[in-house]
């Protein structure tokens, strides 16, 4: 059965999670298991395929974190594929209108509510087994986030906080302040001030304002902010500190090459 937390994000309890972009489904097991309300495994800039999703999924099975997949672009056919697959939500990248954001909702929906195709052999319906019942909640239980990443997004944030089945709209750092020509300044009043209407916007609508952060000591202030779907980190970073920091305990003890030892210049 699909496990969603679609209530409590509606509700803006602050939630927390992380994002997956290794395709594998080991390190998906642990951060499953580590303590999050939610992952996002991410298919738009992940080194995993769709062959790799479903590893994920299963691996995410035996754990309390909740699944959000990032779709590659808001295509119904890629959202259809990832739902029937066991996706508990999906985010969806580069929403800029209203409109964008009303054919990402209603592509997570069945109808009369959405264009969602119908099988009854999908994986959260335990291929047909319990599909009565994933049909009847899945429309209300199902996540949809819809990230702002350009100026176009900020100035339209009311707009698209007011679609109906739109959850949360969710700031992309890296893109965002790319756009506005503020690159990683992310105190930079013009970035400062994009946060701030797509919180005020969220709070209008009753919907819950989202963000990624890279580091810990972030949190605190981004809560107060207004900003409760919070994903800190990645499991590909995460790996890749903490080789790195093995690596440096070795500084210093190992002798220098002589000149005598460095291979010949051709």
């Amino acid at each position: 059965m699909m496990k969603s937390i679609r209530k409590t994000i509606l509700d803006r309890e602050v939630l927390s999670g992380t994002w997956l972009v290794l395709g594998s489904s080991l390190s998906t097991e642990i951060a499953g298991q580590a303590g999050f309300d939610w992952v996002l495994l991410d298919q738009e800039h992940g080194m995993g395929g769709f062959d790799h999703l479903l590893h994920d999924l299963q691996a995410l099975g035996g754990t309390p974190a909740t699944p959000i997949v990032r779709v590659a672009w808001n295509d119904p056919v890629l959202v259809k594929r990832v739902l029937d697959v066991g996706a508990a939500g999906v985010m969806f990248p580069y929403v800029n209108t209203a409109e964008e954001a009303l054919l990402a909702a209603k592509s997570m929906r069945y109808p009369p509510q959405g264009i969602r195709g119908l099988t009854p052999l999908n994986r959260p319906g335990a291929f047909g087994c319990d599909f009565e019942q994933y049909f009847a909640n899945a429309n209300a239980e199902i996540i949809t986030v819809v990230q702002i990443e350009t100026e176009q997004a900020v100035q339209n944030a009311e707009a698209i906080a007011r679609v109906e089945g739109v959850d949360a709209l969710f700031i992309g750092p890296m893109d965002l302040s790319l756009g506005m020509g503020v690159f990683r300044q992310f105190e930079h009043p013009k970035y400062r001030d994009a946060k701030a209407t797509v919180v005020n916007a969220c709070r209008a609508a009753g919907k819950a304002a989202g963000i990624l952060l890279l580091k810990p000591e972030q949190v605190a202030p981004t809560v107060a902010e207004g900003f409760t779907l919070i994903a800190l980190g990645s499991d590909g970073g995460q790996l890749a500190a903490g080789m790195r920091q093995l690596a440096a305990s070795f500084h210093g003890l190992k002798p220098q090459e002589s000149d005598s030892q460095k291979p010949a210049q051709a």
